[in-house]
Formats: structure tokens, C-alpha cells, sequence
């Protein structure tokens, strides 16, 4: 579904991503890992076009979006949830998930799917409070919900678990295994948190100072080399 090759950005004198080339096929969760400041945000601003790319190319579903601006790409099914959520903070709740909506049309976009409700219960009894007033968990949430609204073939979660309470931590784990088992996505995960990474994904790729450094299966995630370039 989405294939990236010899992916080069700069951080004004700093090569911050070199070479990285991997793929992310339909129906399966790729982690994404690495420590801080290797460099995956860049990687995933790139992919949704919020970075442009110095050079290198990506193409999802076969197509050529290396140029394309980042509503393009959201309007050929790619939703991204940023670090940080970013949603909304002086809209509501339901403000906030008729937002995600924006890329449909009218009819599909006229009112919130109840299935959101049901992979967010939390959020039915939110509706009319200001995103700015839920708390960081919840606000993850709602982040998700927003993604999912906008009917994506591919999701990007960048740390989604940063800053969350390990109850709600369950419950978006919850939510990922429930779209990689639907098996109608591809999720691109990025994650420092390895056994929240290592319970979801089926494939994983590590990045060091901007490079490549390991990829493989599931399986192979629980190695002393791949822990290597995750330890502190």
C-alpha cells in the first residue's frame, strides 16, 4: 500500500533521514521504533507531506505522492494522529470528529458513525465539552476517532502512547488490534514503547541517526540487537 525508497530530509546542516526505504502493506501494523531524536517524526511528516522530501520517492497504492501536499494525500485515504494529538482545543468533542470528516462527501459526512462510539465509548458522553478540557488520554482518543472518521486506507499513530495512563494505554492497543484484525488498513505505528509495539505489529523497522539499522518480523522484534537501538 505505501512504499518508501532512499528517503533523504536535512535539518538545515543535519542529515536527518538517509536512505530509508521500507513498506507498509494492506492489513498489517509496521512498528516504527527507534529512540529519541532518530529521526521517525521527520520520517512521518514526510510521509504525510508536512516535510517535504529533499529526495527520494514514495508512492502509495501505485501512485506517485512523493509532491503532493498533505490534503492530497488525506484525500487518498491516508489519516495521520500526530505526537501531540493536536486536536482542537476550543471545539467540542463533536466539533472535533465532524473535522475528520472534512475529505467526505456530503451525505458520508453528515453525522458521526456510530462505530465510533463503540471503539470510544468515552467520547459519547463528551460530545458537547471542549477538547481543551479532556484530559491527555482522552484526548488521544479523540485524536484517533478523528483519524478513523475520515474512512483512511492507512493510519500513522506517532506515539500514541506518550504521556497516557496505562488504562486508556489498553484501550487504544484495543483499538489498533481491532483495525489490524478488520484487515481493511495498513498501520504505520510509531512507538517507544516496545511491548506496546511488540503486541501489535506484524513487521518492524528501526531507525538510528536517520538510517535503517534492522527490520523484520513480529518474531524477531525480541532481540538484543534490535533492543540495542532502543535503549537509553
Amino acid at each position: 500500500m505505501l512504499s518508501v525508497s532512499q528517503l533523504n530530509q536535512y535539518y538545515g546542516s543535519s542529515h536527518t533521514l538517509r536512505g530509508v526505504s521500507m513498506t507498509v502493506e494492506k492489513g498489517e501494523c509496521l512498528a516504527l521504533l527507534g529512540r529519541n531524536g532518530v529521526g521517525k517524526t521527520t520520517l512521518l511528516k514526510c510521509l504525510m507531506g508536512v516535510l517535504p522530501a529533499a529526495a527520494g520517492q514514495m508512492h502509495f497504492e501505485g501512485r506517485d505522492i512523493t509532491r503532493l501536499k498533505p490534503h492530497q494525500r488525506a484525500a487518498l485515504g491516508i489519516a495521520y494522529v500526530p505526537q501531540g494529538r493536536e486536536i482542537f482545543a476550543r471545539l467540542t468533542v463533536e466539533e472535533n470528529l465532524l473535522m475528520g470528516m472534512a475529505r467526505l462527501p456530503g451525505r458520508r459526512a453528515a453525522s458521526i458513525k456510530s462505530e465510533v462510539y463503540e471503539l470510544f465509548p468515552v467520547l459519547k458522553d463528551m460530545l458537547g465539552r471542549r477538547g481543551g478540557d479532556l484530559s491527555g488520554g482522552q484526548q488521544q482518543q479523540l485524536a484517533i476517532a478523528r483519524a478513523l472518521l475520515a474512512e483512511p486506507k492507512m493510519i500513522i499513530l506517532d506515539e500514541p502512547t506518550e504521556g497516557i495512563q496505562p488504562s486508556i494505554i489498553k484501550d487504544i492497543e484495543r483499538v489498533i488490534r481491532l483495525l489490524r484484525q478488520r484487515g481493511d488498513m495498513a498501520i504505520l505505528l510509531c512507538e517507544q514503547y516496545f511491548d506496546f509495539a511488540h503486541a501489535l505489529a506484524d513487521k518492524f523497522v528501526v531507525l538510528s541517526r536517520g538510517e535503517v539499522v534492522a527490520t523484520g518480523l513480529q518474531a524477531q522484534m525480541n532481540t538484543e540487537d534490535v533492543k540495542r537501538h532502543l535503549a537509553v
